[in-house]
């Protein structure tokens, strides 16, 4: 039961990753409105291929909820089951009125319900380990809370999306989207750990450096998002016109890209601390190298006009960093029994 549960809780956390790095090309594509609804998409379990789909079309069986696209202007979604007549009968239909966007684009469509897919079987293994947890209550009810907080954590999660999609990808819940999804991973992390072993090793310095870079690191993913947020809306105002999207940057961007240099002297000077009193925590030199690669990712975006791949590539180290730097913290209150160890 212990190999399953701790397979469990490792395979979920690829998969959260993997939603991550979904999102992320959502975001590169612009695919954040390719399903105008949720959970279905276009009120269909598997999306349409083709716009044909979505016209209305005669002596078609519609169920409730799938949507048609009337005059290229308005989205209208079948209150009922019925079979349609030779012409149109609009009280067998509603107005979608949860936002005004009325596009179809096949590739846009599929990347978010790929992105939606993963993120529900990323559900199936998190469930699974909730499950086992259940088992384990009288003797380790930490255990068993973490993982149903995960659960909730991810009921969230998905409402979370919902709301991002209604809102018509509103900025500031984008952002919460995204803090949400480093929060699951934290939490994960914790029952990972939570069944490891570890030698003993107490440095006050190295512990509050280390929670002082995961706050460093929080603060960038949220300013990073916001730079993104202003590229978004450059998108929309002038088109994939790459060269000016960094035009007239709001202060955010240059807080951004010097936070970035306070990043790397702190976790230097950790990755020293660790060497010089050897200490033991080697994921820090992943860490060192993610920093510089996620510097040169922004580099680039800033002077060669945002490469292909080169702004999911940016998000998503990010969050790798992230998850490395707490797992690293937890692995240290382990090491010093500031947590309890947990032997399935």
């Amino acid at each position: 039961m212990n190999k399953l549960f701790n397979r469990l809780t490792k395979t979920s956390l690829v998969l959260i990753y993997l939603v991550i790095i979904a999102g992320a090309i959502v975001r590169m594509t612009g695919s954040g409105m390719g399903c105008p609804d949720w959970p279905k998409c276009f009120g269909y379990l598997i999306p349409p291929t083709q716009e044909s789909e979505l016209l209305f079309t005669p002596f078609h069986d519609y169920s409730k909820d799938e949507m048609i696209i009337l005059n290229s202007e308005n989205l209208y979604t079948a209150t009922k089951d019925f079979k349609s007549n030779e012409l149109i009968n609009l009280s067998n239909w509603s107005l979608y009125e949860k936002h005004d966007y009325v596009v179809y684009d096949p590739v846009h469509t599929w990347i978010e319900y790929i992105n939606r897919l993963i993120g529900a079987l990323a559900g199936i293994p998190i469930l699974i380990f909730t499950l086992i947890s259940i088992y384990y209550w009288k003797d380790y009810k930490y255990l068993t809370i973490i993982s149903i907080l995960t659960v909730l954590g991810m009921a969230f999660q998905a409402w979370l999306g919902k709301t991002v999609v209604d809102s018509n990808l509103a900025p500031y819940k984008i952002t919460i989207h995204m803090l949400m999804a480093l929060v699951i991973v934290g939490l994960i992390l914790i029952l990972i750990v939570q069944t490891k072993k570890g030698d003993f090793v107490n440095n006050k310095l190295f512990k509050n450096l280390i929670i002082f870079s995961i706050l460093l690191t929080l603060i960038q993913v949220v300013l990073g998002t916001q730079v993104r947020e202003f590229v978004d809306e450059k998108i929309k105002s002038i088109g994939y016109d790459k060269a000016n999207w960094l035009t007239d940057v709001p202060i955010k961007f240059y807080i951004h890209r010097t936070f970035s240099i306070i990043v790397l002297l702190v976790n230097f000077y950790l990755f020293y601390l660790n060497k010089k009193l050897r200490l033991g925590f080697n994921k820090l030199s992943y860490v060192i190298i993610l920093i510089g690669i996620e510097i040169l990712t922004g580099i680039l975006m800033y002077y060669f006009d945002f490469p292909v791949l080169s702004q999911p590539t940016h998000l998503v180290i990010a969050t790798i960093i992230f998850g490395l730097q707490f797992y690293i913290l937890l692995e240290y209150l382990l090491r010093n029994k500031s947590i309890k160890q947990i032997e399935l």
